[in-house]
């Protein structure tokens, strides 16, 4: 009764093991949505979820890291690499969205964690991400899919995006891994939004209480994800997460909001049925 609504089993960390753990999961009865974040990981996921029949899913879209804005540095990721894009392909993301079992456009979003140094070209960075943004809520509009929401230090530049271009703004929404204030969550509840939690609720980032905020989160608007192969939870074994550690994940908010697993369990994956769309457990 669990599915782990946002894992990058696409990402090359994987490849030699990508079969194996998607057989563990599918041992366990755990559903996936595989995310893309460039053409070639959105790609990837398609690919992968079109390989089983039942239970793996794929969102597509460009995450905004992957846009070469010119402004910045763009650092290696260990676990997958990088592969930028100059600019928005639509009609090739859109190709890729209209494939069985993609449920979602996704990641997209704002990222404002590497920025230019100097006030104009912070300005110019974050215009570039704005119009990237735009670009894939249309084509979330167009196909009438939800949008998994990334947002990096940018809530507040996200929600002011949401609330301005209303003719754009997603009906059904996921702001993925969230890190904000009680004052954020709510705007993006009033939006009807859905609130991702994964494995860094685990952890201790100053001026955010994890604990308060999922007791306050109305259990219906709550989804669980891992961020795989980021954000391992706290009691999962190896180096990399997987999205075996979305068990922890829920197991951490039943303890915070003094329910059971299966209670969580059952409550989050018929979030994420109704959200994307996916066939019922």
């Amino acid at each position: 009764m669990l599915i782990d609504t946002h894992c990058h089993l696409n990402f090359s960390i994987f490849a030699k093991n990508r079969d194996k753990i998607i057989d563990e999961c599918q041992k366990e009865g755990l559903q996936l949505i595989i995310v893309g974040t460039n053409l070639e990981t959105s790609k990837k996921a398609v690919e992968i979820s079109q390989q089983y029949p039942d239970g793996i899913y794929s969102a597509v879209g460009l995450h905004p890291q992957e846009l070469d804005t010119g402004l910045v540095k763009s650092k290696s990721d260990p676990w997958e690499g990088r592969h930028l894009e100059e600019s928005f392909d639509y009609e090739e993301y859109k190709k890729l969205a209209q494939f069985p079992k993609v449920v979602a456009i996704g990641e997209i979003g704002l990222d404002y964690y590497i920025r230019p140094k100097t006030t104009r070209k912070k300005e110019l960075f974050k215009q570039k991400q704005k119009e990237l943004l735009l670009q894939e809520l249309k084509l979330a509009r167009e196909l009438n899919l939800p949008v998994i929401f990334h947002c990096r230090m940018a809530n507040r530049d996200l929600i002011n995006v949401l609330k301005n271009n209303k003719s754009l703004r997603p009906r059904r929404a996921v702001v993925h891994s969230f890190v904000g204030t009680q004052e954020e969550m709510e705007e993006y509840l009033s939006l009807g939004y859905y609130i991702g939690f994964n494995g860094i609720i685990f952890k201790s980032i100053e001026g955010i209480d994890f604990s308060e905020l999922i007791k306050t989160v109305p259990l219906k608007r709550i989804l669980l994800e891992t961020d795989s192969p980021y954000l391992k939870p706290k009691g999962l074994p190896g180096e990399v997460n997987t999205p075996l550690g979305v068990k922890l994940v829920a197991q951490r908010i039943a303890e915070i909001r003094n329910l059971s697993l299966e209670k969580i369990s059952l409550a989050t994956a018929q979030n994420a049925q109704s959200l994307f769309n996916i066939q019922k457990i």
